[in-house]
């Protein structure tokens, strides 16, 4: 039970600091911001949750933190990192996927996934590069499980995944990433 509630928390969580990044994000680099949208900041940081809300880049994200119940989450103090996936990352998983995910009887299942996608701790870039240096580092993740990180092209890669864009949050950080990140199978 304390097990479970700290996923969902952390699913929440990561949901909501991928939303609220992406509207007020900036692109580390200036091909990395390809398909993004960045909203300006009113000269106040945002929460995660909040970034990702206003996201028009990230609907498919916000409609599953939903779905998962974990918006409460995202709001949370934190910190938390947060590897948001695109509506076009989404977009690239089998056909109907995500309609089968946001079913109800698979909730558990998508809190697992959104999970995955969050780490407890303020990780910038900057931090995953000096850190995370060799080809089988990995990073443990809110639902317990392990990812892999690398650099390659001097770009950080996250379980395959490109981080294309880094927003700051009041409660940690959003990185934006170009891939779904898929939690290896449970044993």
């Amino acid at each position: 039970m304390n097990k479970k509630n700290f996923q969902i928390i952390t699913i929440t969580i990561v949901t909501y600091l991928l939303l609220v990044g992406v509207s007020c994000g900036k692109s580390e680099d200036s091909n990395s911001g390809k398909g993004i949208s960045a909203v300006a900041d009113d000269k106040s940081q945002q929460d995660v949750l909040k970034i990702a809300l206003g996201s028009k880049d990230h609907t498919t994200l916000v409609t599953a933190v939903q779905a998962a119940g974990l918006v409460d989450s995202l709001a949370n103090q934190g910190p938390f990192t947060v590897f948001a996936p695109t509506n076009d990352a989404f977009a690239k998983l089998p056909a109907g996927t995500v309609d089968d995910l946001l079913k109800p009887s698979q909730k558990d299942s998508l809190k697992n996934i959104l999970e995955y996608h969050v780490v407890v701790g303020n990780l910038t870039e900057s931090i995953l590069k000096s850190e995370f240096t060799g080809k089988d580092d990995e990073l443990g993740m809110a639902n317990g499980s392990h990812t892999k990180v690398s650099l390659k092209n001097g770009k950080v890669m996250i379980n395959g995944a490109t981080i294309i864009a880094s927003i700051p949050a009041t409660n940690g950080i959003i990185h934006v990433v170009d891939t779904v990140l898929l939690p290896p199978a449970k044993k």
